[in-house]
């Protein structure tokens, strides 16, 4: 796993990669995925790097993004052409491993489903996935302040309930929901029931 240099030596690459709010929102990811780590017995290494890559992407122009998928046959869906901000996360996953050398398929898996969520996440997806919905700089989403409680007691229930905020919100609007979304959301909805009956 990478030393505290190599960490350094990330966060300045990508210092330049990111606007100045993308980059504080990365660090704050990070700190987040590291302190959820530390609670729930996670590798704090692979949080970090998790958490430090995830967003790499986010600053490629979407139609950059949508060329540079196709250049190295990163699979793309039908619903990802049209909303090609969700390709930031493969792609990221793609990065990670060629221009950051991570190599680790589960910091890689998180990246890949940080965006969308997925069924059964490993516990350093769901950090990542939480972290990325919860970190200090974000400020808009309702119920903050119980999910930020609850990330520390219990990342099933968190998933559940960030998947089912984020629901929530777009089906407010007109446009569509990326099944894999919905189909986490079924997968922790069940989950929930079970457990409580």
């Amino acid at each position: 796993m990478m030393d505290t240099a190599d960490f350094r030596k990330i966060q300045k690459k990508l210092y330049k990669k990111l606007d100045s709010h993308r980059y504080q929102h990365t660090l704050g990811v990070m700190y987040t995925c590291a302190a959820l780590a530390m609670v729930h017995g996670v590798d704090l290494g692979k949080a970090q790097t998790a958490g430090l890559l995830h967003d790499c992407a986010k600053c490629i122009p979407n139609e950059k993004k949508l060329k540079l998928c196709k250049k190295h046959e990163i699979p793309v869906t039908p619903f990802e052409k049209e909303n090609p901000f969700l390709i930031h996360a493969k792609l990221g996953a793609y990065l990670a491993r060629k221009k950051y050398k991570v190599e680790d398929e589960e910091i890689l898996s998180a990246i890949r489903c940080h965006t969308t969520g997925k069924e059964a996440m490993t516990a350093l997806e769901q950090i990542l996935f939480i972290a990325d919905y919860i970190e200090p700089t974000r400020s808009t989403a309702p119920h903050l302040e119980r999910l930020r409680r609850l990330a520390f007691q219990d990342l099933d229930q968190c998933t559940y309930e960030i998947l089912r905020d984020t629901l929530t919100y777009l089906r407010q609007s007109p446009q569509k929901i990326d099944e894999t979304t919905e189909r986490a959301y079924g997968y922790y909805r069940e989950r929930n029931e079970k457990r409580h009956g």
